[in-house]
């Protein structure tokens, strides 16, 4: 009775058939979790990029000073049509503009002055125009939904009820003299 039991066991130990199959049920997750990870984190990278470059853009026009005096709506709608990728910009973008004295350090408030959804539309934190020779700083703040937001790390990254994070672009400039 034992003998065909060791045999059948034996026989059990030795055959390698799925094994394939047991590799791909480890490891296919995983791997499709790095590949939704990449290509989220990519599209933040994407956003983050194109916000950066689209405020140094419009920062530059305004730091020349070519007589014109930039408003916040002119402002928003530059930087909203040189960062192409962020969706529903006109609508989700907030930009504050404070004037700085060099002497006394950052005066800007910690936390962004972001858009929320679900929170009716408020005024402009603040925005001043400077003056000739006047330390600015200009601070973007956008919130984006995830490409995934059902992946690892679109929830992670969602830190409000509307599953959206927050992208900041901000820099500082010397308002050239006229």
């Amino acid at each position: 009775m034992m003998w065909p039991l060791k045999k059948g066991l034996r026989r059990f130990k030795s055959d390698e058939d799925g094994n394939a199959t047991v590799e791909f049920a480890i490891v296919f997750p995983a791997f499709m979790f790095l590949v939704v990870a990449g290509v989220e984190i990519g599209m933040v990278t994407l956003n983050h990029v194109m916000l950066e470059r689209a405020v140094d853009l419009t920062v530059r026009d305004i730091r020349l000073g070519t007589g014109n005096a930039f408003q916040h709506d002119q402002i928003k709608t530059t930087i909203c049509n040189r960062a192409q990728f962020i969706d529903d910009c006109d609508d989700n973008l907030r930009l504050e503009m404070i004037p700085q004295d060099p002497r006394a350090g950052l005066t800007i408030p910690d936390e962004p002055d972001c858009t929320d959804r679900t929170e009716e539309a408020r005024p402009v934190r603040e925005f001043k125009n400077g003056q000739s020779n006047q330390l600015m700083v200009l601070r973007a703040c956008v919130k984006i939904t995830p490409l995934i937001p059902t992946s690892g790390l679109g929830k992670k990254l969602a830190n409000n009820p509307e599953g959206q994070y927050a992208l900041t672009a901000t820099t500082a400039f010397v308002q050239e003299p006229q």
